[in-house]
């Protein structure tokens, strides 16, 4: 299997990529927000997707979105073709995408609404915490494509501050907040390899061993 981050050359599985999208929200009652062939296609042909192939199947897929002038990117529409699921393969193409987001944003949050628990596990693990509706952007275009979802009735209800959706937040600041708290303290360091006796190795071979 192959994990690309999408061409013109995967415009070919677009038609099947929608048609897998709206059925799989309407055997949920939940979830993905319809997207049209045109808009998909744009983010296929703009290198703004992830699409997984095996031997000229379409395999999975998700796509990138920017919102608030790029302060906010959202991993939107991961979609695994039935025939190819429960065998990770959401998670290898969630981390791909989120690779290509915090490479082309580096600076953005990056930002979820999901009803899957698999997703919010994949989530969790790349660093995003569940967070309420107010923190993710308020750009209108954004919310205005939850028009498409079933439960966009209940959103408007509620005001936009919640829904049936989980929404969670992936924040760069917080990642290096945490690589300073984790960062040994170098004076520590060296008074411990100071005060480690000198190791003798007996041949050549031996001195090629990192420890």
């Amino acid at each position: 299997m192959e994990i690309e981050v999408s061409s013109c050359e995967h415009l070919m599985y677009v038609s099947e990529i929608q048609q897998e999208m709206y059925d799989s929200a309407q055997r949920r009652g939940t979830g993905i927000a319809k997207r049209s062939i045109e808009y998909l296609s744009k983010k296929i042909s703009e290198g703004n997707a992830v699409v997984a192939t095996e031997n000229g199947e379409w395999v999975g897929f998700c796509y990138i979105e920017t919102w608030s002038h790029g302060k906010f990117v959202a991993n939107s529409g991961l979609i695994v073709s039935p025939k190819f699921r429960h065998g990770g393969v959401a998670t290898q193409i969630k981390h791909k995408v989120f690779q290509l987001s915090r490479e082309k944003y580096p600076e953005a949050k990056v930002f979820g609404l999901t009803t899957g628990l698999a997703v919010m596990k994949i989530n969790s693990d790349l660093g995003y915490k569940p967070v309420i509706y107010s923190e993710l952007t308020q750009d209108e275009e954004f919310w205005s494509g939850c028009k498409n979802c079933v439960n966009y009735e209940i959103l408007m209800k509620k005001e936009r501050k919640n829904c049936l959706c989980t929404a969670m937040l992936f924040v760069p600041e917080n990642m290096k907040k945490n690589e300073v708290v984790n960062q040994p303290d170098q004076n520590k360091v060296n008074s411990v390899v100071n005060t480690q006796p000198e190791i003798k190795y007996n041949n050549e071979q031996e001195s090629h061993l990192s420890v």
